[in-house]
């Protein structure tokens, strides 16, 4: 029988681990711990590796791993920048994600965050608060039907937001290497991540991370948006340098931000720390701001999202013992 190692499982996860289980006859060991130097001899014996891994596999992992024969790691997210593909090719081991486990559920997640940032709602809630209940034009909100949009990045999540701000009848422009015809009507595409985010009121991040875009949004960046227009990232927190955003805030070159991820996130992100002490500094500054929403990536979080990233990446597992390679294979 197949055994399959689960690092990074949560309870709601285990059930539908172990249905998938009995349907495919295989034998599944599960873990909440993600895969570091101090877990991996965990996989000795093991056929295949499933990882929601949310921190660097660093570079000495892989030839362990190649010891103790695996073949293949299933990261259960789209996002794999967490992986060197190079060095795990190197040692002969198959990267695969699962590149669309529910794009609407971050979609929706991603222009809800847009319309609380443009109505004021983080501002409205405070004031309520202090009993605040008077009208002033600082919680003026503005009509979405109104405003540009920009969506940088276009594939299966970008194309849903897309489509769901044309809907509020905003004019939606947009930016990707590769742009897809199934936009036309919809989205009008740019010739530069500059050229989209220039008049925009809303700028919307969907794509992946790598070298060449880290930090991508910088303060250079912040200089070429309108002071009122709100940043709203759902993708990678790598895309954005926080300090700079913190600063260009401060500095009035945009007015809000929506963050669903963070570029440190890996210490905290899924954890309960309440109680606890949070060192990183930068990361207060942005949970303090009245300028930022942040919630912990949960963008994703919907049932359906976790079914399918569960199976997702199991059936990537099985695929790639069963066939040798797979068809949603990254390196």
């Amino acid at each position: 029988m197949v055994s399959i190692k689960m690092f990074g499982v949560r309870d709601e996860e285990r059930p539908m681990a172990e249905n998938w289980a009995k349907e495919h006859n295989v034998n599944i060991d599960m873990t909440s711990d993600i895969l570091t130097s101090d877990t991996i001899d965990e996989v000795k014996g093991f056929d295949g590796l499933t990882l929601m891994q949310v921190a660097e596999v660093t570079d000495d992992l892989y030839p362990k791993l190649k010891e103790f024969g695996i073949k293949q790691i299933a990261q259960r997210s789209a996002g794999y920048d967490m992986y060197n593909l190079d060095a795990a090719k190197e040692n002969g081991i198959i990267i695969t994600n699962v590149p669309s486990y529910s794009p609407e559920s971050i979609a929706e997640y991603t222009v809800t965050t847009a319309l609380n940032l443009v109505r004021k709602f983080p501002l409205i809630e405070k004031r309520v608060k202090e009993y605040n209940f008077s009208w002033e034009p600082e919680i003026r909100g503005r009509v979405i039907g109104d405003m540009t949009v920009a969506v940088i990045g276009t594939g299966r999540i970008g194309y849903h937001v897309a489509k769901i701000f044309h809907g509020f009848g905003a004019k939606v422009v947009g930016y990707d290497l590769y742009p897809s015809d199934k936009l036309d009507g919809i989205l009008e595409y740019r010739d530069s991540v500059e050229d989209a985010i220039r008049d925009a009121d809303i700028i919307s991040l969907h794509m992946p991370a790598f070298k060449e875009n880290h930090h991508m949004f910088n303060y250079e960046m912040f200089k070429k948006f309108k002071s009122d227009a709100v940043l709203v990232n759902m993708a990678r927190g790598a895309l954005i340098d926080t300090e700079d955003l913190l600063k260009a805030l401060d500095d009035g070159l945009l007015a809000g931000a929506g963050l669903d991820v963070y570029e440190h996130e890996g210490p905290l992100v899924p954890i309960d720390l309440t109680g606890k002490d949070i060192e990183d500094e930068t990361f207060k500054k942005v949970l303090e701001s009245d300028k930022i929403i942040y919630s912990p990536h949960v963008a994703y979080y919907t049932d359906e999202a976790v079914r399918n990233l569960v199976e997702g990446g199991l059936n990537a597992t099985l695929e790639v013992l069963e066939t040798g390679d797979a068809s949603t294979r990254v390196n």
